[in-house]
């Protein structure tokens, strides 16, 4: 990678990075292999800009690897857990506004750099990497690690936004005794997936929902042709294209979070009729996109301008310059692992989680999210089954007035109250 191929910030804070972490800007395909950096030697977490009294730290033996996390009530022992799961391409870094606040509340506060993402090591970071430590239970098994490493027998809490709200879900519907309600962010819960019932005594087989690929072939007939987002992001050149973005990685992360925010006025979500190309084509490019580009391409035109830049006072310069210079040392090839085996139809995971059909997330739940947030509903009728069947004890169901995708960063305040408040509800109610 050179200078041209990232904004000038971004180069001198991902150069820095590298230099002290005795490594390469960008590795490249051919550097595969476990993820054991010495995170020691790198410039602290967060660039100066996680708030005093949130600690960064490393935790050794949970599920194969070292994780990385961010923790907030730590000085007190014996405290309940609140366990903070983000998405893509997030890091722990992502809760940094709404730990001080769980915490005051009396909470141990616990936010992982997820398998695949920031300072937690032990991964595979090649794309030919062996899926399966990606899998939706072995993330689960992650997440056990972690709070059972960290004293917790159980936690009061486990939230989970965009990529972390499937494993959330997943942790509280396969293990409630352990995490004992949940809040899911961005991205709804179906519920596992269904096994055929009484088609040996001649009740019709349920017909299958159209899997990505089939999706896909019908968007691709669209004019202008479109594919769908996850299915680009299984691809062997996703990274490269967000990594290698012409317009810098600095840049690339800037637009790529205004254009799915509520700063990009045109983000109106509403939901959609069916999973038909005609309804999701309705949906912005960053999630349908053209057919012919990558996400790089996709999100340069919804650049902000530097006076909407210097009004983003949810994300600053400072602040994507954390997201740029992880994300330059890591590449994103671990963290788009999950879109290849947790989501859409992979035959090993959908085999995985129809272990688990006909159960439901019996704890107490709620969903947030942002007005904004065509995440709610880029999967039809995603909402309703959560809010019908998948989740039987749904306590709230928000959607916050100027929150895009990135809901608890663009409106901290409000995710921190709902939050607390489910939290004593909770409570009180034991």
């Amino acid at each position: 990678m050179t200078a041209a191929n990232l904004s000038r910030r971004g180069f001198l804070v991902t150069a820095s990075a590298a230099v002290m972490g005795g490594m390469t800007l960008a590795r490249g395909l051919a550097r595969a292999g476990q993820v054991r950096t010495n995170t020691a030697s790198l410039p602290p977490y967060g660039n100066s800009t996680i708030p005093a009294g949130i600690r960064s730290r490393a935790v050794a033996n949970v599920n194969g690897m070292t994780v990385h996390m961010l923790e907030a009530g730590y000085e007190t022992s014996g405290r309940p857990a609140v366990l903070l799961l983000h998405g893509f391409p997030e890091l722990a870094y992502s809760w940094r506004k709404v730990m001080l606040p769980l915490a005051s509340a009396g909470y141990h506060v616990i936010a992982p750099d997820q398998r695949g993402y920031g300072r937690t090591t032990g991964w595979d970071d090649s794309y030919n990497a062996d899926p399966d430590p990606f899998r939706i239970l072995n993330m689960v098994r992650d997440a056990i690690g972690l709070v059972y490493a960290l004293g917790h027998r159980s936690v009061a809490m486990v939230v989970g936004h965009d990529a972390g709200a499937p494993v959330a879900s997943w942790a509280a519907l396969i293990r409630p005794d352990i995490f004992r309600s949940v809040t899911i962010m961005s991205s709804p819960f179906e519920g596992p997936p269904a096994v055929p019932f009484d088609t040996a005594n001649g009740a019709a087989a349920p017909r299958p929902a159209p899997t990505d690929d089939e999706l896909d072939a019908e968007l691709a007939k669209l004019n202008p042709p479109r594919k769908y987002y996850q299915n680009y992001q299984r691809t062997r050149g996703a990274n490269d294209n967000m990594l290698h973005a012409p317009q810098g990685l600095h840049a690339f992360f800037r637009a790529y979070y205004h254009y799915k925010s509520a700063d990009w006025k045109d983000n109106k979500p509403h939901p959609l009729k069916a999973r038909t190309a005609a309804e999701m084509a309705q949906i912005p490019t960053y999630y349908v996109m053209e057919r012919d580009k990558g996400m790089a391409e996709t999100v340069a035109p919804f650049m902000p301008s530097a006076a909407e830049i210097a009004a983003c006072k949810w994300l600053t310069d400072a602040e994507v310059d954390v997201y740029a210079s992880e994300y330059a040392r890591t590449q994103f090839t671990g963290a788009l692992q999950g879109y290849r085996v947790r989501r859409g139809s992979d035959p090993k995971s959908l085999a995985e989680m129809r272990t688990f059909s006909g159960r439901s997330i019996d704890v107490p739940s709620m969903f947030v999210g942002g007005k904004s947030d065509w995440g709610t509903y880029q999967t039809p009728g995603a909402v309703d089954r959560m809010r019908t069947s998948a989740c039987t004890r749904m306590v709230g169901f928000h959607l916050l007035d100027g929150a895009g995708h990135w809901v608890q960063q663009e409106q901290p305040e409000q995710v921190s109250r709902l939050l607390m408040e489910f939290l004593r509800s909770e409570r009180s109610s034991r």
